[in-house]
């Protein structure tokens, strides 16, 4: 077999050449993973271009406003129950608010675009009857919150105790009904949309908020819960906290 010699030289230029290739090739690889995560870099809060919101992400963060409205009804209903002083803006505010935002928005978005999809495929159907029933019955036990939640209705014994019992009724169907739809509804319906269907509802929904409440319309409906919950001393988070758990340490 022939001898095939490369003299020193040459060697030396395929090795630099080689060098140069591999360096070049890594400097654009570095380059390019540079931009790439220039572009991913967090942004301050200011500059964060908005995110988007899947349908069920934006169903579940206003179950969260729900969950606060009924904060502020359970706090109304143990001060009417105990022959408190209760704010009545306090109550007509949540009311008002469970109108517009709960029923007339998101139950809506609930009842057109999620039930169908259920309905019509036989899934959970005696589920979504249930829960269609109890949207129609929290809407007439906010009627009557909101008929005797004015000053004038806290000062008649009746009246009093009808909006006492209203409020018990619906945080006690509300629990449950939004427990249900988070842990066996929502999650039921990825099987029965295609990807492009399910990013679709979530641009509807989107769309829907902002035409009914402005682009910052699920911020600003916090913002006016954060309120309500001030009246009735219930914002800061932290009295929530109990301070004797030691008590309950085991071993």
């Amino acid at each position: 077999m022939r001898d095939i010699t490369i003299p020193t030289t040459r060697r030396d230029f395929l090795r630099k050449s080689r060098i140069a290739v591999i360096t070049t090739a890594t400097l654009g690889t570095t380059t390019w993973v540079a931009a790439r995560a220039e572009a991913h870099k967090p942004k301050s809060a200011k500059h964060r271009p908005p995110q988007d919101v899947s349908a069920v992400e934006d169903l579940m963060r206003e179950h969260g406003v729900l969950a606060r409205l009924l904060l502020i009804y359970e706090e109304s209903f143990t001060r009417l129950s105990g022959g408190r002083e209760c704010p009545p803006e306090a109550v007509s505010g949540a009311a008002n608010l469970t109108r517009r935002f709960i029923e007339d928005y998101h139950e809506k978005l609930e009842e057109d675009y999620l039930f169908p999809h259920f309905e019509k495929k036989g899934k959970l159907v005696e589920v979504v009857k249930v829960l269609r029933q109890q949207h129609q019955a929290g809407r007439y036990l906010t009627d009557s919150i909101q008929s005797s939640a004015t000053p004038a209705g806290l000062q008649n014994q009746e009246e009093r105790r009808k909006l006492q019992e209203a409020l018990r009724l619906f945080v006690r169907m509300y629990r449950p009904h939004v427990a249900h739809e988070d842990t066996v509804l929502f999650p039921a319906l990825h099987p029965l949309v295609s990807p492009h269907e399910y990013d679709a509802l979530g641009e509807e929904f989107e769309e829907r908020e902002h035409t009914l409440f402005g682009k910052d319309g699920f911020e600003t409906v916090v913002d006016e819960v954060a309120g309500l919950e001030k009246t009735l001393g219930l914002y800061d988070l932290s009295q929530f906290t109990p301070t004797n758990v030691a008590q309950f340490a085991v071993g």
